[in-house]
């Protein structure tokens, strides 16, 4: 189901993870899973991934990850603010110590003005010592709904590498 490039990754993320004692969340909107199920498919992720949330609607971002309906009616689920609130929430309703979330327009449909098929907002969340913690990003993908879905996979794990020494200190409760 995944390419080997891919299971790699996500191989890499949990040694790194595994090696800090530290436990992944994620948060996942246009995604749907994947990012939860890339991770689940490399054996011995119980050690380092503790749980993932499908937010598809507003409704579920608010209940599941404490999303602010503010922030929607502000920037909208597809924003960086959005993106930022999910993985913050994913990191506390989870217990874990980093979390990644996707939020994003897959396509081929929903599109707005200003944000495009293929805009695609994450966000990373961890507690360092100075608390909480947030990164975010957004990057515009091509392609049909299943690539733009499957880089998006792949970059939401590239991050939590690339936080990988901020996110250093994140202890275990």
């Amino acid at each position: 189901m995944f390419d080997d490039e891919s299971l790699d990754l996500s191989a890499e993320v949990g040694r790194v993870l595994l090696a800090r004692g530290q436990m992944l969340a994620a948060a996942e909107s246009c995604t749907g899973g994947l990012v939860a199920g890339l991770v689940t498919a490399v054996a011995g992720s119980s050690a380092w991934f503790d749980r993932g949330f499908v937010t598809y609607t507003n409704a579920a971002k608010m209940a599941q990850l404490g999303v602010r309906e503010a922030t929607l009616a502000a920037h909208g689920a597809v924003s960086e603010e959005t993106a930022g609130e999910m993985a913050a929430g994913a990191l506390q309703a989870a217990g874990a110590q980093v979390a990644v979330s996707t939020t994003g327009i897959a396509g081929p449909g929903g599109a707005t003005p200003g944000k495009p098929v293929g805009m695609v907002c994450f966000g990373w969340a961890w507690n360092g010592p100075a608390g909480l913690q947030i990164r975010t990003a957004t990057h515009l993908l091509d392609g049909d709904r299943s690539e733009v879905r499957m880089q998006s996979v792949r970059i939401a794990l590239r991050g939590v590498l690339d936080l990988a020494p901020d996110a250093a200190g994140a202890q275990k409760e």
